[in-house]
């Protein structure tokens, strides 16, 4: 008996959301989607109970990211949802667990085990929050009540997210993060003083450099922002297209893959990995070896976050060989960083691309099976997986490359009013949001064309 057998009667006690019976109008869509967006913005403005102190800086760099807000009901935020991906990620892709995900019933289970994996995982974390006071501190005795409260925030937002899927527009984990990273960004920006020694955003920060000469250096974080904005669109527009033919007459057209084939979701897995490393190094951290090999791996998967403003700053003041000699500490850090987020990245993706029906022989399939074939070739489903595995691989690689080295250089250069892979997370999640939206109104216009896009 396989492990899916031995859990199926823990699948079946799962509560899930129900598929709607009959298609969902776009203005449900749109009220379902703003419904979660909102539930979760308040889930973060409810501190939980029995807590005595939340250290709001740990992990600051990447809890947007994780669509968390330490010291709430979200504190682990999606942690949890993405770490049980991950996990079973590696279990499938080592062929460790036996599941075929071609096969709607085991796709199914697959996707209960997820669950289930989640919902342990949000305790789990909860646990590992608090048990070492940091970055959660509980008041005596309400250690469980607020390993409780945590669980519970991340079992919402796991629902939330199926509600999402079924009812809204677009997945919840790509709504809450794109809602996280914008709330927090355009607050860092436009934050005013709250007193005595609070600079305040950006905007008046630089109001307030006036006074001693302008330091135009404090913008650098938005122009980078509104450069990773603009590659991503450009770079969302980048494909190969392979020509294809349909029918007896061949009918021609295109079949393209886009530099983005695996959109953002390696850098979404290797920040949560890189998340649950840091985590693991406070709660490891008195253990002999086990704490330092953590410390290690902290150190190589933790980029300096400011990097960029500070070597700039250096070098107007001090002169170019001063700030590198000074700052070399930071700059081979930086160097770790990148080649750990670059392989993670790589490793993901293609792991992904294996695991969602993405990958060539799965698209050639799926081509086979909708009468396409490639013009000038056989109509064999192996003539198209040899074609497209000249082509998919190699920009699965190159794209996993592509957005770890701005999603890493960002994160070196946006310094504390967001992260690069927060702004490029949110705008490939915008972006699709936009796509579709366009999609659902083009089928409310013209009902026939539902039947082309199923």
């Amino acid at each position: 008996m396989s492990l899916l057998d031995t859990l199926e009667p823990i699948f079946k006690m799962l509560p899930e959301i129900k598929p709607p019976a009959t298609e969902v109008p776009l203005k449900k869509k749109l009220f379902w989607t703003a419904a979660a967006l909102v539930l979760f913005y308040v889930m973060g403005r409810i501190t939980l109970v029995g807590l005595e102190a939340s250290r709001a800086e740990y992990l600051a760099a990447i809890q947007t990211v994780l669509a968390s807000e330490m010291g709430t009901l979200i504190s682990a935020g999606i942690g949890p949802i993405v770490l049980a991906s991950i996990i079973l990620q590696l279990l499938v892709g080592s062929k460790f667990l036996q599941i075929d995900l071609s096969n709607p019933k085991d796709r199914a289970r697959f996707q209960s085990l997820q669950k289930l994996l989640a919902i342990i995982l949000c305790f789990f974390e909860g646990f590992a929050y608090t048990i070492t006071g940091s970055p959660l501190l509980a008041k005596p005795g309400f250690i469980p009540l607020v390993i409780g409260q945590m669980a519970l925030g991340s079992i919402i937002l796991l629902y939330l997210d199926e509600l999402v899927s079924k009812y809204g527009i677009g997945s919840g984990i790509g709504l809450f993060i794109a809602g996280n990273v914008a709330a927090s960004f355009f607050w860092q920006v436009f934050r005013p003083t709250a007193g005595i020694g609070d600079p305040g955003g950006v905007i008046m920060q630089f109001v307030s450099s006036l006074a001693t000469g302008a330091n135009f250096l404090l913008f650098l974080p938005i122009v980078v922002a509104v450069a990773i904005f603009l590659i991503v669109i450009f770079m969302e527009g980048m494909h190969v297209s392979i020509p294809i033919a349909v029918g007896r007459r061949g009918m021609g057209g295109r079949f393209p893959v886009k530099l983005l084939y695996v959109s953002n979701l390696p850098v979404i897995l290797a920040v949560a990995l890189f998340a649950n490393i840091q985590l693991w190094t406070a709660v490891t951290e008195k253990v002999p070896i086990i704490g330092m090999v953590m410390k290690g791996l902290s150190w190589a998967t933790n980029g300096p976050f400011n990097l960029f403003y500070n070597l700039l700053s250096r070098i107007g003041s001090e002169g170019l060989f001063a700030a590198l000699s000074f700052m070399a500490p930071e700059l081979l850090q930086a160097t770790v960083y990148m080649a750990v987020l670059t392989v993670s990245c790589i490793v993901f993706g293609i792991f992904w691309v294996q695991m969602g029906g993405q990958g060539p022989e799965a698209i050639a399939a799926q081509l086979q099976r909708s009468g396409m074939y490639i013009p000038g070739f056989r109509r064999d489903q192996r003539i198209i997986e040899g074609i497209l595995k000249k082509y998919i691989p190699t920009i699965v690689i190159l794209g996993s490359i592509f957005v770890a080295l701005l999603a890493g250089f960002g994160n070196m250069a946006l310094g504390t009013i967001s992260s690069g892979t927060g702004i490029l997370l949110t705008v490939g999640i915008v972006y699709r949001l936009y796509e579709e939206l366009a999609r659902e109104q083009l089928v409310t216009m013209h009902p026939v064309l539902g039947r082309f896009f199923k």
